[in-house]
């Protein structure tokens, strides 16, 4: 019996995850969920899985989930503290990291802190603070990916040595937009943006996978992972989203890990490690599917690739910078402020006026987040009046 708690058990990752726990109640126990302000989900979720404690970060919500919960027995916590309480309790054995964006940091990080195993979707922690989260982890707790790509490479690379491959593969779907015009960006809308042709994910990765921003950070995210120089990973656009992605060796062998493209396989695969649970979801076809491509991605039209490679080439805190940029242009292109070409003109922005710290601590990387984020809302502002 596996006992978990889920960082973000009302967005997709983490309802995609109580799916898997539901269907194999003998195998895992949950101890704690958290959520955003969502309580109407997080009260429905806390009833049939009976947490001992979850969390929201708005004060108000917290009160909604103690009157709601009132006797039940479930510890309500709030704020930041409140997560760092569910991720840092001792009866725990794996938190699953699936809130989105920065937020997720400090919990994440206090989980590896205590020694505890962490199943990473929140890929924006290891863009933030992927040295300090690593360094953390060594030696004590793991941190096994759930992103489909990176899974596919921890997969692949199961059993083999460091030293001995040549190349990362990551594959990206492309988003709606990869064949696109680039003279037709000017007037996407969030709704056209929002229309994934393979995978159902939440607003703001569903973003990022349309401006390719989401395979920029997860880059910076393999970098950490498995601890590859920035020359031996590269990405290319692979419309079908069925080989989730590769690693080539040096003696010219590649490993690919193939899969209908459904997030409950990585999920399952992250919660069960080092074993594999059997599941109903329906077979890879490569007869029906016919045919897959790949093709090289296009930086410019798709600038925000490049600058995620930019700033880890950079390092320090400019991947912070770029994090919190891009979190910050996503919400204001949501909220029809700014248009989708303006998402990477705000990132490239901030970058430039960000004086980078080569060696940041923890306190470096949640300053250079505040600033970014102030920073970024006075170019919403600037590019809104444009």
């Amino acid at each position: 019996m596996k006992r978990i708690a889920i960082l973000g058990s009302t967005g997709s990752v983490g309802i995609s995850t109580l799916d898997i726990v539901a269907r194999s109640p003998d195998r895992f126990q949950v101890v704690g969920l958290t959520a955003n302000t969502n309580v109407d989900l997080l009260e429905s979720q806390a009833r049939c899985f009976h947490p001992k404690i979850v969390a929201v970060r708005e004060s108000s919500a917290a009160r909604e989930m103690r009157r709601r919960l009132d006797g039940s027995g479930c510890e309500v916590g709030e704020g930041v503290e409140g997560l760092i309480r569910v991720a840092t309790r001792p009866d725990v054995d794996l938190v699953v990291s699936a809130m989105v964006g920065g937020i997720g940091l400090l919990p994440t990080y206090a989980a590896l802190q205590a020694g505890i195993d962490v199943a990473l979707a929140n890929k924006e922690v290891l863009v933030i603070a992927g040295e300090l989260m690593t360094r953390e982890a060594r030696g004590k707790a793991r941190i096994i990916p759930i992103d489909s790509e990176h899974s596919a490479i921890f997969q692949c690379l199961n059993g083999e040595h460091s030293g001995t491959v040549r190349r990362l593969i990551l594959t990206a779907s492309g988003g709606p937009f990869w064949n696109l015009q680039t003279e037709s960006f000017e007037t996407i809308t969030p709704a056209e943006a929002l229309k994934h042709p393979n995978w159902e994910m939440g607003k703001k990765i569903t973003i990022d996978s349309a401006t390719l921003m989401n395979k920029g950070l997860e880059v910076i995210e393999a970098h950490w992972l498995f601890g590859l120089e920035i020359e031996k990973i590269h990405v290319l656009i692979h419309p079908q989203s069925v080989v989730h992605s590769m690693v080539e060796f040096v003696d010219g062998s590649v490993m690919a890990q193939m899969g209908i493209p459904d997030m409950r396989i990585p999920i399952s695969y992250a919660l069960s490690y080092p074993d594999r649970l059997p599941n109903d979801l329906p077979p890879l076809d490569l007869v029906q599917i016919g045919r897959l491509e790949f093709y090289s991605p296009d930086t410019e039209k798709f600038p925000c690739l490049a600058q995620a490679f930019e700033a880890l080439r950079q390092g320090g805190t400019m991947p912070a910078v770029l994090n919190g940029a891009n979190e910050v242009a996503v919400e204001a292109f949501l909220q029809e402020r700014i248009g989708f070409t303006d998402i990477p003109r705000l990132v490239e922005g901030t970058m430039a006026q960000h004086r980078i710290i080569r060696s940041p601590s923890l306190n470096d990387l949640l300053e250079a987040d505040a600033w970014v984020r102030r920073e970024g809302a006075r170019w919403v502002k600037r590019l809104a009046h444009c």
